[in-house]
Parts: C-alpha cells; structure tokens; sequence
C-alpha cells in the first residue's frame, strides 16, 4: 500500500520503492488522506525524475535522520541524546523535505523551542543536530545542493551553579535510590552524565581506588584516570551483583539517561530550582576549590585540556592568591605620604 496508517497514529505514512530500488518510506505529516495521497504522487515523479533526469532526490527528513543513525551509531557516544532531540524535532519537521528546511523554518523551530522556558545552550544543540544532519545530506549523501546558514544563540559562559551541602542533601533525601546513587557518584568524581551512565565493570578498580574513562569516551578526547574517594567506593559495592557489565541500572536494566523525569521530580521536591544535571560536576569542582585544592590538581582531576575552564572557579578559594597579596608593604607607602 502506498499510503496507510500504523495503528494508534493519527497521521498517514508514504511508503514506496523509487526507480533507483532505494525504499522511500516516512511520515506525511498530515491527517490529511488527499494531501497525503499528493505528497506520495509529488515524491514517486521526483523520485523517477532523479532516475531518469538526473535531479536531485527530494528525500523527507525522516529518511535523513534513520541514514544519520546508520552512519553515526558506531562512531557517536551521544546516539542516545540524539534520539530525544530528533523525538522532539518530529513535530516540526516530520513530513517535511530536506529542501523545504529553510533559513526561516529553522528560525520557527528556534523560537517554538525558545518558548519553552529552556536555556540557549539547549536550543543550540538542537540547532547543531539539524546543520549536522543537513551538512552530511550535502556532502556525503549528495542530497542537497546547499545546506541554509544556521546560527547559534549567544551563550553565556560564567553561568557556576553548584549546590550547597545542604541543598545537596535534600535532594539525595528525594531522589529515587538508582540516581540518589548515581548522584553522589558524580558529586564524588566530577565525571559527566554519560560516563556515569555507561560506566562498565572493567573501567572499574575498587582494589585500586580508581576508574577509567577511555579518550573516545571523554569530551577532551584524553583517557582519564579517575582516583575514587571513599564515598565513590562505597556507591560502587553498593551496585556490585546488579548488572554483569555495567555499574548503574534500573530495574535491573542499565540506565540510559539520568536527566530524565524522576531527577526533575526530585529537584522539585527538594526545592531546587535552576540546576542541571551537569551542575553536579560544577559542584564537585566548587566543593574541591572552597577546600584548598590547587588549580592546577583540579585541572588534571577533571579532565579538562586547558586552565581556561578551570579558572572560572578560583573566584570561591581566595586563598591562592593571599601570599602574592603580602608581598605589597603599606608601612613604606604610609612614611611616603606622611613626608609630602
């Protein structure tokens, strides 16, 4: 059947096989049956001109995105964050042709985000995902003749939210046990969302007091050895004989996301407002810089390449600047004055 509904679906799906023999199959994005019988007939001549004239194919998003997943699934640690952007993208863009997403569409799609209350930084990503996808569409899949400017919101980079002891622990009071656990997990290594949530037995040794993260699983793109405090060594024994490969699960299934419904339940419980996830790792830094721990050894103990980051905490510690603050003497500046 060339159109048809899947059960529970309110919108009709176009399905066929083009000239080339390559499968064009997707979402019409319409409840429509006429419009989308005019979409299947629109996409089936384009196909046999692409074939026969040489065009370029007209190909829907949704057949973009199930090609992204092919190339990328291998090679991309964050295949699963993808796959909640692109769930959230399906009600802009499903039905809709690589070459209909235009400069102003991406704008519609930008400001509808916007409305929701979340942050540039979240849009961006988002933003980042299409231009990817498009970019590839051109490129590599020869699909488009161009891909239209996309441009990312401003960003701002001082933004250190990190929670108070106490804060820390209302929140741990209310949050379910699999994230109260991978909670102080990451309150005791600094390590981000995914490497918590994908970390495995063997990047574990609780003889040594230590794990690992792999380069191709950092963000810096360095293997990093992170050394464990007892707080993390006693999370760990506490997960051992859930899971044969990996360290946090629910329900005896390994967990895929900790940012998810019950961490913003428990934020909300715990009367916490304007914090993530990653906010977790700011706090293990703040907490490390506010109890004399150098720069430099933070540095290394969060992965990070350059200083850069690492200075956007030496505001909450002082301390490291108060020996250079000694070597200014008031007492000759004082005899100075007196003699003028």
């Amino acid at each position: 059947m060339s159109i048809y509904r899947r059960k529970g679906s309110r919108n009709w799906q176009i399905q066929f096989t083009a000239p080339n023999g390559r499968r064009i199959q997707g979402s019409s994005g319409t409840s429509d049956r006429k419009a989308a019988q005019q979409l299947h007939d629109k996409l089936k001549h384009e196909a046999w001109q692409q074939k026969h004239l040489d065009f370029k194919p007209y190909i829907l998003w949704e057949q973009a995105v199930k090609q992204w997943f092919i190339d990328q699934k291998s090679i991309k640690r964050s295949i699963e964050r993808d796959r909640w952007e692109f769930r959230l993208l399906d009600k802009h863009l499903a039905g809709v042709l690589l070459k209909d997403i235009t400069r102003a569409k991406i704008t519609e799609i930008t400001n509808a985000r916007l409305s929701t209350g979340v942050s540039n930084a979240t849009v961006n990503r988002m933003l980042a995902l299409i231009r990817a996808v498009l970019n590839k569409a051109q490129r590599d899949w020869e699909w488009l003749d161009n891909v239209p400017p996309i441009r990312m919101l401003s960003e701002s980079n001082r933004r250190i939210r990190y929670l108070t002891e106490c804060e820390a622990g209302r929140l741990l009071d209310v949050l379910p046990t699999h994230l109260e656990e991978m909670t102080r997990f990451s309150l005791a290594t600094g390590l981000r969302e995914m490497n918590v949530v994908e970390l495995s037995w063997s990047n574990v040794d609780i003889e040594r007091k230590c794990c690992w993260v792999w380069a191709d699983e950092a963000k810096g793109k360095r293997s990093l050895s992170v050394p464990l405090n007892p707080e993390a060594i006693d999370v760990l024994i506490r997960q051992k004989g859930k899971h044969e490969t990996r360290v946090f699960t629910y329900r005896g299934k390994p967990v895929t996301r900790a940012n998810n419904h019950g961490w913003k339940n428990g934020l909300k419980k715990a009367g916490i407002v304007d914090f993530r996830w990653h906010d977790l790792r700011h706090t293990w830094a703040s907490w490390h810089v506010q109890s004399g721990t150098p720069l430099h050894v933070l540095k290394e103990l969060g992965g990070w390449k350059s200083m850069e980051m690492v200075l956007r905490y030496a505001h909450l510690s002082p301390q490291h600047l108060s020996q250079w603050a000694d070597n200014l003497k008031v007492q000759p500046l004082v005899q100075i004055a007196s003699l003028q």
